[in-house]
């Protein structure tokens, strides 16, 4: 029998790949330039949508970590602990959840939102790009690597 926790780790990361799928779309459409209003609520969508995407995802990989019965990481490195022990296979135990480009993928939007929530007044758009890509990167393979894993973990 499945897990029930999966539909709340599911939809965690459904949420993520909305959020990122949506920066993706605002930085598509622009409008960043100036110091209007439209500019304004330009760039701080983009934040957001960036760094509510990560939060969805991080809250994923810890539900997993949950149903796994692993304890989470500690300290002050807890966010890039997290990605890295996702990313790591266990033997005998489980295997990595993100394989090394998207492990990269979502550590590029951990650092992103690092921007997002203490560089806020700081923030270039056009310095946006590697994170851009990699957010475009997470929406279309985290569902299926959320599958594989799913599949190995539950058979």
């Amino acid at each position: 029998m499945s897990d029930a926790r999966w539909i709340e780790v599911l939809d965690d990361a459904d949420w993520a790949v909305t959020h990122f799928a949506r920066a993706v779309e605002i930085d598509r459409v622009g409008g960043f330039e100036g110091d209007g209003l439209e500019a304004y609520k330009a760039r701080m969508a983009l934040l957001q949508a960036m760094q509510s995407g990560y939060t969805s995802l991080e809250g994923s990989l810890e539900r997993i970590l949950e149903i796994l019965g692993e304890e989470k990481p500690v300290g002050a490195a807890y966010h890039a602990d997290l990605v890295r022990r996702v990313s790591r296979d266990l033997p005998g135990e489980r295997p990595a959840l993100l394989d090394p480009e998207l492990a990269r993928a979502v550590d590029e939007t951990r650092r992103f939102r690092h921007v997002a929530r203490k560089n806020y007044n700081n923030f270039r758009v056009e310095e946006a790009g590697r994170a851009l890509a990699a957010a475009a990167l997470i929406r279309d393979r985290l569902p299926a690597a959320l599958r594989r894993f799913r599949a190995v973990m539950e058979p």
